[in-house]
């Protein structure tokens, strides 16, 4: 597999596989064509750019497919990029998939006794109903999912490591704050993010759907929901009508995709708790990529700040 993308530096001349996960085509102020990709190994994903691109190798190019790139290591505003000299097409028999994906740290089976045992908690028979019905029609992907595209738990397994941590989190705030129905909580926990397996094409290298982009997420388990309510004739009951407003006010403002705002504590808490998980996932990852006494680089989604790695 040659050197790894985690360990690459700055004046490296290298000769590696790598999948394309993004590709954007450009033209230069001069008219010449140029690729900007993005191109990862199962340690990291790193931005690249092909000046000059020919014709040939143009129509080659793809999303979600494997090259090997002939490069130099460069920094450009304070990032490692790759300056791509020349691309080889790679056959298929040379490839193991498991060199190019990233993947949840915690084993399947590990997620799955982690969230069945959250289902075994639920002591109200019409949410542990509903909640069984849900996880039972998208049990085929549950667990290879990502939980998004891009930016937290974007991996093969990360919708069941996100929830599985929520949950965690969940419980611990149900011992602390007797008030909050923990059936609730731990069901909106584990409905919430499932239209995202509806949302994205597939585990790897994912792309959103025609329904995602017209639907979103939160529609779409919604809808799914009420069609389960309906098949267990709960469409009427109390428990189905507050699992639906929990997902549909999970992302908390209306500015961030929810129609409603939370109008119940365990609504808030779901809320919340998302947005914690959410958040650690990209500053773990942060993190993870720099040294003692580097700052991250910009955090889109931590408000464009930079977090300082301490001792």
């Amino acid at each position: 597999m040659g050197k790894k993308v985690i360990d690459f530096k700055e004046g490296d001349h290298l000769n590696v596989n790598l999948l394309i996960s993004n590709l954007v085509k450009g033209t230069t102020n001069s008219g010449a064509p140029y690729l900007s990709l993005t191109l990862q190994d199962s340690s990291k994903s790193i931005e690249a750019k092909l000046w000059d691109v020919k014709g040939e190798i143009e129509k080659l190019m793809a999303v979600g497919k494997v090259f090997n790139f002939d490069m130099e290591i460069i920094k450009y505003r304070n990032n490692l990029q790759a300056k791509v000299i020349k691309v080889l097409p790679v056959s298929a028999k040379e490839i193991d998939e498991n060199d190019f994906v990233f993947r949840s740290p915690v084993s399947t089976d590990d997620l799955r006794l982690s969230i069945q045992s959250a289902v075994n908690q639920i002591n109200n028979e019409t949410i542990a109903r509903i909640v069984s019905a849900a996880l039972n029609f998208y049990s085929k992907d549950f667990y290879d999912y990502p939980a998004a595209s891009k930016i937290h738990h974007n991996y093969i397994g990360g919708l069941a490591t996100h929830t599985s941590g929520m949950l965690k989190i969940a419980n611990a705030l149900c011992d602390i704050y007797p008030l909050v129905n923990r059936d609730y909580l731990l069901a909106g926990v584990i409905l919430h993010d499932l239209g995202k397996i509806e949302e994205l094409s597939s585990p790897v290298v994912t792309e959103y759907t025609t329904e995602g982009k017209l639907l979103g997420h939160i529609s779409i388990i919604d809808a799914r929901l009420l069609q389960i309510g309906i098949e267990l004739h709960l469409e009427e009951s109390e428990e189905l009508l507050i699992l639906r407003h929990m997902v549909l006010a999970h992302h908390g403002q209306n500015e961030y995709g929810s129609p409603v705002l939370p109008k119940t504590i365990e609504a808030e808490l779901l809320y919340m708790i998302d947005n914690i998980d959410a958040k650690m996932n990209i500053l773990e990852k942060a993190l993870g990529e720099i040294k003692e006494g580097e700052f991250t680089q910009k955090l889109f989604a931590m408000e464009n700040r930079q977090f300082l790695k301490h001792k």
